[in-house]
């Protein structure tokens, strides 16, 4: 039996988005490679029809994190799906002036100060969980991240059903027509405008009042950018670390040695936790445009092209990762690229990393094994950007 040989535009095909892997070794010899860009209505913000190249090597994604001043992040298309996304559509100076804004919200310490609370949340949401058969998207790694950021922002968690439904219209997660998604976005506009004036009229100890009452340069920040600010950390707040929380779920199901290992020493907890994401990045791909004629990996890139950086093709790079198709907890992964590199690098690292912990340890507290469920798994493929699940069965038996 043959099999037809791996093409660019591949890249592009609904098919590939369950298991992305092999065809990012096939073509990652290749890298650069040249080909089309998303079809219309894929991403919100990103333009149908136009070439890309694709960047799959280790070495090459890293370089491009790294140097902003050549792969620009300010899309030509920002702006044109609602308010531009401030921090991840911008460049130095603005991204330096607005990164600053928002940075102490999301130290260590301060997501730390936060655990006693996630953890609460997280207990009452496994309690809420039947025993036997239970679908983990909907009953667990949907809830807990949206809840959190929703805290965070100072807006109700119980509307958490609701901002996964911006979420999803967003990143086109879920298969809507044009008019729903855009009857979505509209409305997230205007909860987050209406928000932003209950805030000015009456502050609280939230990132919504910070926003409303900061400053740069003298000059307060303009309605938009608010509004961008608060649908960028509601959309990266719970979509990153939902998709996280599957794989890790999803991964360890499979290795119920591995399950036990961690039961008896929690030591390995953060490292399973670093290797999920390299092995299985919950955001394969984002995007950026030559701010410059450049020459990568030998192919020369003209100023204005646009670029597609592939993290989970950087990731399992066998350059960077021997043997990047095993799970291995003996890795060096302080290089990863599961939350970008340089000036971009995740904002809510820290905030995702105390989540999964509390998560993972909670259910090995519970739980002496995992096993799938009746139901069949669905893989997330819809969207070009992230990796998960759509749904996730599980047979939980508490201890």
């Amino acid at each position: 039996m043959t099999t037809s040989p791996s093409t660019p535009e591949q890249l592009m095909t609904k098919t590939m988005l369950a298991d992305p892997y092999p065809l990012y070794h096939a073509l990652r010899d290749e890298s650069p490679v040249r080909y089309t860009s998303l079809p219309a209505g894929s991403v919100a913000g990103v333009e149908a029809g136009l070439k890309s190249w694709g960047f799959l090597r280790y070495a090459d994604v890293y370089g491009a994190l790294r140097d902003h001043a050549t792969f620009s992040s300010q899309s030509p298309m920002a702006g044109q799906f609602g308010p531009q996304l401030v921090l991840l559509q911008d460049d130095p100076p603005r991204h330096t002036r607005f990164r600053r804004l928002v940075n102490q919200a999301f130290t260590f310490k301060r997501t730390e100060a936060l655990s006693p609370w996630i953890t609460q949340v997280a207990h009452d949401l496994l309690d809420a969980m039947p025993c036997g058969d239970v679908e983990v998207t909907e009953s667990y790694t949907i809830p807990l991240p949206v809840k959190v950021i929703a805290r965070l922002l100072g807006i109700p968690g119980e509307d958490y059903v609701t901002f996964k439904q911006w979420s999803d219209a967003f990143l086109s997660v879920k298969p809507m027509s044009n008019d729903e998604r855009t009857t979505h976005l509209q409305d997230m506009v205007a909860y987050f405008g209406k928000m932003a004036a209950v805030r000015r009229e009456r502050g609280a100890p939230d990132l919504i009042t910070a926003l409303v009452e900061a400053e740069v340069e003298g000059e307060s920040l303009q309605e938009w950018e608010i509004l961008g600010f608060c649908i960028l950390l509601l959309i990266a707040g719970n979509e990153t670390t939902t998709n996280l929380l599957g794989n890790l779920l999803n991964l360890l199901t499979d290795r119920p040695e591995l399950w036990q290992q961690l039961r008896d020493d929690r030591s390995l907890v953060e490292p399973v936790i670093d290797e999920t994401l390299r092995y299985a990045s919950p955001v394969q791909r984002l995007f950026r445009v030559a701010a410059r004629d450049v020459e990568v990996s030998g192919q020369a890139i003209a100023q204005g092209d646009r670029i597609t950086l592939f993290y989970g093709a950087a990731n399992r790079d066998p350059e960077a990762f021997p043997e990047p198709d095993a799970f291995r907890l003996d890795r060096d992964l302080r290089h990863h690229v599961a939350f970008g590199s340089g000036i971009h690098y995740c904002l809510g690292a820290p905030l995702a990393r105390v989540e999964t912990k509390i998560t993972l340890n909670a259910f090995l507290d519970r739980f002496p094994v995992l096993t799938r469920g009746t139901a069949p798994v669905e893989r997330q493929t819809s969207s070009y950007i992230i990796f998960g699940f759509d749904r996730l069965p599980l047979a939980l038996k508490a201890a």
